[in-house]
């Protein structure tokens, strides 16, 4: 009898379901932690945390050029020294040329989902840099001119701005000799004359401390800032279905604080005039040209840099 009791006891034993081992990954932004670029990405990581307690975590490194060079972080996802990266598409253009388009999508990434375009990019994620496109932030945000200079027309000849793929195109366009720098050394810069402006989402100037060494906002906005969150996909293909999951409900929540981002935008540019940065308007038929010669330089490069996929890019993020 006793032997049947040990006989069933190991049997039991060995049909004891195995628990999935906790996931722990690794996470770092291009951008210093509770600055404008992080805090929602900090906010993902934390609604991740909560949702994944005993299945996965997330070990936030921080960000900013103390962690590492921000635009090195794209490779560091490729190669899965990092496991989650929260960077502009701008950052990793080397690895993915075509990561330049997401500023001129006309949609946010949850309707890039329903129309097809964010498959097609996350294929290219996956073929060009083995990521996974995980998420989107600050979508709702769009990007400025900050000046030193008082300009009235659009003409920037003469003037040294600070660039990144982002707006290269535009602002050769109208004539601006181009600098490239890493966001850290923008305010020295500024504050030298090594520049007399910079492209910029609306949101992050007075995190940066940049408005005690801007003068003047151009108008209209152009673009998206689009900051993305993307995963290894290797490490993407080892988590469970439930894993998985937690990782997606969070990029939800995060992508959902679109209406925030409105809000802020708004109380962003009265905190601005109230720190002395003064308004150019270009409104009417100059503010139109303004607009439409920001999206023809941007798709024109961007087409010309990519001919097999940026026809059906422009296709997919147009209306």
């Amino acid at each position: 009898m006793k032997r049947l009791f040990a006989g069933v006891a190991l049997a039991a034993l060995m049909f004891v379901p195995a628990v999935a081992e906790e996931a722990r990954l690794s996470a770092v932004s291009a951008f210093a932690e509770g600055t404008t670029f992080s805090k929602n990405f900090e906010r993902f990581i934390d609604k991740a945390n909560e949702l994944g307690k005993g299945k996965l975590q997330i070990d936030y490194k921080g960000g900013g050029g103390k962690v590492m060079n921000p635009f090195q972080l794209g490779d560091a996802v490729r190669t899965g020294v990092v496991d989650i990266g929260n960077l502009p598409g701008a950052f990793y253009t080397k690895l993915m040329p075509e990561a330049d388009v997401f500023k001129l999508s006309a949609f946010t990434i949850s309707e890039e989902r329903a129309n097809g375009a964010w498959a097609f990019t996350n294929d290219l994620h996956k073929k060009r840099m083995n990521a996974y496109h995980l998420a989107r932030q600050k979508d709702c945000v769009p990007f400025h001119l900050y000046l030193n200079k008082k300009i009235d027309k659009r003409d920037l000849k003469d003037l040294k701005i600070r660039t990144t793929p982002i707006y290269r195109a535009f602002f050769s366009a109208m004539g601006a000799s181009l600098i490239r720098t890493k966001p850290g050394d923008v305010y020295t810069a500024l504050e030298r004359g090594t520049v007399d402006g910079y492209g910029w989402p609306t949101q992050g100037v007075l995190d940066l401390g940049w408005h005690e060494v801007t003068k003047y906002r151009v108008d209209p906005a152009f673009y998206r800032a689009s900051v993305e969150v993307i995963l290894n996909d290797d490490t993407w293909n080892k988590l469970d279905a439930d894993q998985q999951k937690i990782l997606q409900e969070a990029a939800g929540f995060m992508e959902g604080l679109c209406g925030e981002d409105q809000e802020v935008n708004a109380a962003e540019m009265k905190k601005q005039a109230e720190k002395g940065i003064e308004t150019i308007t270009f409104s009417g038929a100059e503010g139109d040209a303004y607009i439409k010669q920001a999206y023809e330089t941007g798709w024109a490069e961007f087409i010309k840099a990519n001919p097999e996929t940026g026809p059906k890019l422009k296709e997919l993020l147009s209306k």
